[in-house]
């Protein structure tokens, strides 16, 4: 007999639970176990890989079991919450915007367990978002793109048309504009995280438009950005959620990354403490898990006044002096 997709599924991430090593938290209890759901692989070198480690930090430092579920649909965002949630899991992350209104239905019928989503804005009793505040290092990356940028045309390309990537695009031009402001900025989506060829395809599209800077924000399918650039002299891409620096040194310029494991191990351990109070999770440039990561194989390609400048601006970041608008931010991204 043929066992369902779903049931197979979880039957296999079940299976791979694992309880880690409690050194580095001798009272963490073995009862804490943790779950997650990613949309799209942790092969990806981004955002679902970022937070893979974020659930493997929880398991190290906290001794916890954890499990992990690749999800595709609603349909499956929502049966896994249902299912972790019957299982007594302790903290169940939904890593998505995606994932949202699946929360909102299942959260409440499981009041022991604690849902967590990633770029949301949810708060309830027993669920909250998490805030990355990913526009900030965004702007910066923004900034710098303008100051390398030799034909005045930077790209942007993303997966899906969500709005905390139309926030990140939103400011990165932003940025661009403060340094450079008659430049021309490219928008594409692929239509999905997957497809690395059809990223390569309209990261080609760009290039031949004159793009040489290209801020990509497509999870596996930016992988394909990477390839596009290696086969034209003079590109750059600048990547996104995780140091991608290394995955192609040659052509990445830097990346605007959210530090996954600091937050999913920051959440966790509220949770873990019965510290949680039903409020969003609010990560910023002073919290240090979201910042722009110059690529170190790539040194003084950004010149010095340059840096000064974007160095200058990040601090302000940091202690609060300067502010995105957050209305402009979550705004599509102009043409």
């Amino acid at each position: 007999m043929r066992i369902p997709h779903f049931l197979s599924a979880f039957a296999a991430a079940l299976a791979l639970a694992c309880t880690g090593d409690r050194s580095k938290d001798a009272d963490a209890s073995t009862t804490f176990r943790v779950a997650l759901l990613t949309p799209g692989p942790i092969t990806d070198h981004s955002w679902n890989a970022g937070a893979y480690s974020g659930l493997l930090e929880i398991r190290d430092s906290l001794g916890a079991e954890i499990s992990h579920i690749q999800t595709k649909t609603p349909a499956e965002f929502e049966e896994n919450f249902r299912e972790y949630g019957k299982r007594g899991y302790s903290l169940i992350f939904g890593h998505g915007f995606e994932f949202q209104d699946a929360v909102r239905r299942v959260a409440p019928l499981f009041p022991k367990s604690v849902y967590v989503v990633t770029s949301s804005q949810l708060a309830g009793p027993n669920f909250a978002g998490i805030r990355f505040a990913f526009e900030e290092p965004a702007y910066i990356a923004g900034m710098i793109a303008a100051s390398v940028s030799r034909t005045g045309v930077i790209g942007l390309l993303g997966g899906t048309e969500l709005p905390p990537v139309h926030a990140g695009f939103t400011a990165f031009r932003d940025g661009v504009r403060r340094v450079r402001p008659e430049s021309r900025i490219l928008v594409s989506f692929v239509g999905n995280w997957d497809d690395a060829s059809a990223a390569k395809e309209q990261a080609l599209a760009q290039i031949a438009q004159g793009a040489d800077v290209i801020f990509q924000n497509a999870d596996a399918a930016g992988l394909g950005v990477f390839q596009a650039a290696r086969e034209k002299t003079g590109v750059v891409v600048i990547g996104s959620n995780s140091d991608q620096n290394g995955v192609a040194p040659d052509v990445v310029l830097g990346s605007v990354v959210i530090d996954l494991p600091r937050a999913y191990l920051t959440v966790a351990r509220v949770i873990r403490d019965g510290r949680f109070t039903g409020s969003v999770f609010e990560l910023g440039a002073a919290s240090e898990v979201v910042r722009y990561v110059a690529n170190p194989a790539m040194p003084g390609r950004v010149p010095h006044a340059a840096q000064v400048t974007a160095d200058s601006v990040w601090q302000a970041f940091v202690n609060g002096s300067f502010h995105l608008d957050p209305d402009e931010a979550t705004r599509e991204t102009s043409r």
